[in-house]
C-alpha cells in the first residue's frame, strides 16, 4: 500500500512565505527557498536545489494561470526566453549527470554558482533604478530583431543558471526584461517572467528527480503552503509597490550569502 507523504507545519510554512513573495515580485523562488532548506532545515545543497525546481514549477504554474486570467502574461516574450532556456537546460543537466551529483565537484560547483546568483540577485534589487536608467538610453535605440535574439540570450544564461542553483529566473530576469521591454507594464513583466519558469523549472526539476534529487514529501509541505501563498500574491502584483519589498528581499539575501560563504 502506498503511504501518504508526510507534512510539516514548517515547510509549509515556509512555502507560503515565499510563495506569495514570487507572486507579487516574480523573485523569491530559487533565491529564498533553496537557501532555507540548506541553512534553516539543514537539507543537502543537491537535493535542495532538485526539490526546490519541481516546487517552483508547480507554484508558479498556479501563479502563471492567475497572471493569464488577469492578462498580465506577454506570451511573444515568454517564448522568446524559452527558446534560449529549455536547450541550455538540458545541455546543463547532462553535464551535471556527467560530473556525477554526489561528487566533490559537483558539490562545490552548485555552492559556489549558488552564492554567485544570490549575490548577484540582491545587487540587481538594490540598485534596479540605477542599472535601468545607465543601460535604457543604449538599448532604446537596438531594432526589434536584436531584442529578440538578446531576449533568447538571456533565456540561455537563465537556464543555465537555475538548472544548476535553481536561481536566476526572479530579479535578474525581471530586471532584463525591465531593460528590452520598457513599454510593458510591470505586473506584466512579472506574468511573463512566472510563465517563463513554469517550463523551464520543471524541465530542469525533472532532470534532477531522474538523477535521484527530489525530497517527495518535502516538496507536498511546501506546495501545500506555497499554492495558496502565490494566488493571493499574484492578485495583489497589479495593486502593489514592490520597491519595500525589494531592498528587504536584498537584505536577505546578502545575510544567506554571507552564511553560505562563511
Amino acid at each position: 500500500m502506498l503511504s501518504l507523504p508526510s507534512i510539516d507545519p514548517l515547510y509549509s510554512l515556509s512555502g507560503f512565505v515565499v510563495g506569495a513573495l514570487v507572486g507579487v515580485t516574480g523573485v523569491g523562488g530559487g533565491s529564498l527557498m533553496t537557501p532555507i532548506l540548506i541553512l534553516l532545515f539543514g537539507i543537502h545543497p543537491a537535493t535542495a536545489v532538485g526539490t526546490d525546481l519541481l516546487y517552483a514549477s508547480a507554484t508558479k504554474t498556479v501563479g502563471t494561470a492567475v497572471h493569464g486570467l488577469s492578462h498580465t502574461v506577454d506570451w511573444r516574450v515568454v517564448g522568446r526566453l524559452a527558446t534560449g532556456s529549455i536547450p541550455m537546460t538540458a545541455i546543463t543537466l547532462y553535464g551535471l549527470s556527467f560530473f556525477g551529483t554526489e561528487s566533490a565537484v559537483a558539490g562545490t560547483l552548485i555552492t559556489a554558482v549558488l552564492s554567485i546568483s544570490l549575490f548577484a540577485t540582491a545587487l540587481v534589487l538594490i540598485f534596479r533604478k540605477r542599472i535601468v536608467k545607465h543601460y535604457a538610453k543604449q538599448l532604446a535605440s537596438i531594432s526589434t530583431r536584436q531584442i529578440r535574439n538578446l531576449t533568447i540570450a538571456m533565456g540561455m544564461a537563465v537556464g543555465v543558471l537555475v538548472s544548476i542553483s535553481s536561481v536566476g529566473a526572479g530579479a535578474i530576469g525581471v530586471t532584463a526584461l525591465i531593460l528590452l521591454y520598457p513599454k510593458l507594464p510591470m505586473a506584466r513583466i512579472v506574468g511573463s517572467d512566472i510563465a517563463h519558469a513554469v517550463p523551464l523549472t520543471l524541465l530542469a526539476g525533472f532532470g534532477h528527480w531522474l538523477l535521484g534529487l527530489t525530497d517527495l514529501s518535502l516538496l507536498s509541505s511546501l506546495l501545500l503552503g506555497s499554492i495558496p501563498g502565490i494566488i493571493l500574491g499574484s492578485y495583489a502584483a497589479p495593486r502593489m509597490p514592490d520597491a519595500a519589498l525589494r531592498y528587504i528581499l536584498a537584505a536577505t539575501l546578502l545575510v544567506v550569502v554571507g552564511r553560505l560563504v562563511f
